[in-house]
C-alpha cells in the first residue's frame, strides 16, 4: 500500500460513517426533525398531566420573551455556536472531531493562567493575549488526534473521546493544583481583574461581547466554505477524499487544517466563558456544550447559518427548562430527551428509506 492509500483508506472509518448516517439531506430533514421531537415531548409531557401548549410556552417564554431571557440564551449560544461552528467546518473536511468538549476546558483554563499571570495588563493587550492562547491550547489539543489519524489511522471518533476525558482531568489537576486560588477552598483560579473581562454589551444582563464574536465568525465560516478555495478543498475532501487527491488537493494538510479550526473554535468557546461568563477558571467550566453542539452542528446541516440557528434553538431549550420545571411541574431534563430525540430522527432518515428498500427487494424475491 502506498504512503497515498495510506492517509486516504479506501474503507471510510466509523466516525466517516455516522457522520454520513447523521447529517440531514436537507433544511426540511432537519427541520422534520425538531419537529418530531417537540411532538415526542408534547406527548411526554401530556403523560405527566401537563398540557404541552403551556408547558412548551413557559420554555420560550422564559428563554424568548423578555430582555434577561433574551440575553441569557444569547449568552448559552456562545459556546455552542462556536463548538458548533469548529464541528461542522471538520465535518464538511471528512473529520468527525467530537472532541470540542476537551478542547474548550484547554482553552478555558489556558485563557484563565494567562488573565491571572498578566493581571494588570491594558484590556486591549491582555484579551487579545487570552483569546490567542485559549486558540493555541484548544488547536493543540486537537492536532493530536489529527497527527495519530494521519500517522496511525487512528479513528477520530475514539481519539478524540479519549482526549475529551484527559483534557478534563487535566484541567481539574491544575485547578486543584498549581492554578489554585490561595484564598478559595474550590478548583478555580483567582477572579480575573475587570481588564480581563469581555465587556457587557448590555448591562444589567450578562450579555457579553462574545456574542458578536460568534455573530462575525458564523459569516466568515459561511463566506469560507462558499467563496474561498480553503473552503471548496474542505468540501471536496469531506465528499470523496480520494477525488480530491486524484484532483491534486493535498487530502492530508485539508484533514490536519480541520482538526486545527475544530480545536480553535472550541478554544475560543472556553475563552468566553471564562473572560465573559465565570470571570475565573472553574472545574465546572461547560454543562457539556462541546457535545450538544455536535448535535447543534449535524442539526445545521454543518452549514454556519443553519449551526448559529441551531444553537439558538438549544440555548433556549437550556434556558427555558429550569423555568419551565419550576412553573408547570415538567422535569428540565425533558429538553436533553427533546436533544436526544433530534439525533434518533436524525438517523431515521436513513433507516427509514433503507429498510423500505430492503422489505421491496425481500418482496420482490418471494413473488415466483
Amino acid at each position: 500500500m502506498t504512503d497515498h492509500e495510506t492517509a486516504n483508506p479506501a474503507s471510510p472509518p466509523a466516525g466517516a460513517r455516522l457522520r454520513n448516517w447523521l447529517l440531514p439531506k436537507s433544511a426540511l430533514a432537519a427541520v422534520t426533525a425538531v419537529v418530531l421531537a417537540f411532538l415526542v415531548g408534547a406527548m411526554l409531557i401530556a403523560a405527566v398531566g401537563v398540557n404541552p401548549l403551556v408547558a412548551y410556552g413557559t420554555l420560550f417564554e422564559a428563554s424568548l420573551g423578555s430582555v434577561d431571557g433574551l440575553a441569557e440564551t444569547a449568552v448559552r449560544t456562545v459556546p455552542l455556536a462556536l463548538c458548533g461552528l469548529g464541528i461542522a467546518l471538520a465535518f464538511r473536511a471528512g473529520v468527525f472531531n467530537v472532541g470540542a468538549e476537551g478542547q474548550l476546558y484547554l482553552g478555558g483554563v489556558t485563557a484563565g493562567f494567562v488573565g491571572v499571570a498578566l493581571a494588570g495588563t491594558p484590556q486591549v493587550l491582555l484579551l487579545p493575549a487570552m483569546g490567542l492562547a485559549a486558540i493555541v491550547a484548544g488547536a493543540a489539543w486537537s492536532a493530536l488526534a489529527g497527527w495519530l489519524k494521519l500517522r496511525f489511522r487512528a479513528d477520530e471518533l475514539i481519539t478524540t473521546i479519549m482526549l475529551n476525558y484527559i483534557a478534563i482531568f487535566l484541567a481539574s489537576y491544575l485547578l486543584h493544583g498549581p492554578l489554585k486560588d490561595p484564598m478559595s477552598p474550590l478548583a478555580q483560579t483567582a477572579r480575573l481583574g475587570s481588564e480581563a473581562r469581555l465587556p457587557v454589551i448590555l448591562p444589567p444582563t450578562r450579555l457579553h461581547a462574545g456574542i458578536i464574536v460568534v455573530l462575525i465568525l458564523a459569516a466568515g465560516a459561511q463566506a469560507f466554505l462558499w467563496r474561498t478555495v480553503e473552503g471548496f478543498r474542505f468540501r471536496a475532501t469531506g465528499q470523496n477524499g480520494r477525488a480530491a487527491a486524484n484532483a491534486g488537493i493535498d487530502v492530508p494538510r485539508v484533514v490536519f487544517s480541520a482538526f486545527l479550526v475544530c480545536g480553535a473554535f472550541a478554544g475560543l468557546a472556553g475563552f468566553m466563558e471564562v473572560a465573559g461568563v465565570q470571570r475565573r477558571m472553574i472545574e465546572n467550566l461547560s454543562p457539556g456544550y462541546g457535545y450538544t453542539a455536535i448535535i447543534v452542528a449535524l442539526l445545521g446541516d454543518t452549514n454556519p447559518v443553519g449551526v448559529l440557528l441551531a444553537a439558538i434553538l438549544f440555548g433556549a431549550l437550556q434556558i427555558g427548562s429550569s423555568t419551565m420545571e419550576s412553573a408547570v411541574g415538567v422535569p428540565g431534563a425533558l429538553t436533553t430527551i427533546i436533544q436526544a430525540l433530534v439525533v434518533l430522527f436524525l438517523i431515521a432518515q436513513n433507516v427509514v428509506p433503507m429498510a423500505v428498500r430492503a422489505l421491496r427487494a425481500r418482496r420482490g424475491k418471494d413473488i415466483p
